[in-house]
């Protein structure tokens, strides 16, 4: 699939992991392949299931972020302002006091925060201090690896041991031999979130995370009561700003209603609150565990 989406790419450019052991293992990875190439390499490291919308400005901003990174020995994220208190993101706090001289959207990072519930999200967003964090990085080698050698030493040393390894046909054994030692742990809790050199550069290029409902809503075409429907048998009354996602063949009639989520899928049927939606993995848990993996 990767080599259907992106052509450009050759088989030795996909690294493939044998396991799941979160993002900092495979940055690792990826870090000590690349500097068989070139040590002084600068890296993007990005999710694949985000949208970006104005695409021009994503490249600026991608250029002036390896701009800096290739000038500074300082780890670098890319912050979104924040359009609404949305509680499936995570949330980078700005330290105002500490700028960068030359770049008024650089600024040095104070604080990360997971998915706060949605009192905290509000707080967030009006105080202005907090942008969303997209989880897109840019460092250079030499700093992400120095990086990994203070917080993860662990890791950085078992990949390490894969010299003379790497792009060879040792490679493979090696990376699956070494990811059964690895333990399971994000470059974000390991790394990024202990380390004294991050900054964050303040953006908008029309970013999204599908990983919510809310972010799917803000992308969705939408009625004139902004709900956003897809089922070809979805009759409303007196319902605004709803998502409503049901099988064509399913009759469905709402009343009343206002920011709620209203899905079904293989015959099983949620109606939750927007501002809610985090709660929705504790309720296929509980589901799990009281009615059986059958009905999730």
């Amino acid at each position: 699939m990767v080599n259907e989406q992106l052509p450009d790419l050759t088989d030795e450019q996909v690294l493939l992991e044998p396991a799941r052991r979160n993002t900092a293992p495979c940055v690792a990875y990826a870090n000590f392949k690349i500097h068989t190439k070139n040590p002084k390499a600068k890296i993007i490291v990005a999710p694949s299931d985000h949208t970006i919308a104005k695409e021009n400005e994503f490249i600026k901003v991608i250029n002036e972020g390896l701009s800096f990174v290739e000038e500074n020995n300082y780890l670098l994220t890319l912050g979104i302002t924040p359009s609404r208190p949305d509680t499936g993101y995570g949330y980078i706090q700005i330290n105002n006091e500490l700028k960068v001289k030359t770049r008024s959207n650089i600024k040095k990072v104070k604080t990360f925060t997971e998915k706060p519930d949605i009192e905290m999200a509000r707080f967030f967003v009006d105080s202005g201090e907090f942008y969303w964090n997209s989880g897109i990085f840019l460092w250079s080698l030499k700093s992400i690896n120095k990086a990994f050698e203070l917080y993860l030493p662990e890791i950085f040393n078992l990949f390490a041991n894969g010299y003379g390894f790497y792009n060879t046909e040792k490679e493979a054994d090696f990376i699956d031999n070494t990811y059964s030692e690895c333990k399971n742990i994000s470059i974000d809790y390991g790394i990024m979130e202990k380390a004294d050199n991050v900054f964050v550069l303040c953006a908008d290029f029309g970013w999204s995370d599908l990983g919510t409902w809310g972010s799917l809503y803000d992308l969705s075409k939408k009625d004139k009561n902004k709900n956003s429907i897809s089922g070809n048998n979805v009759m409303v009354y007196d319902t605004k700003n709803c998502i409503i996602k049901v099988p064509d063949n399913k009759l469905v009639i709402t009343q009343g209603l206002e920011n709620y989520i209203i899905v079904e899928s293989e015959g099983t049927l949620l109606i939750c609150k927007k501002e809610d939606e985090q709660q929705i993995r504790q309720f296929v848990n509980d589901v799990k565990i009281t009615k059986g993996n059958g009905y999730v």
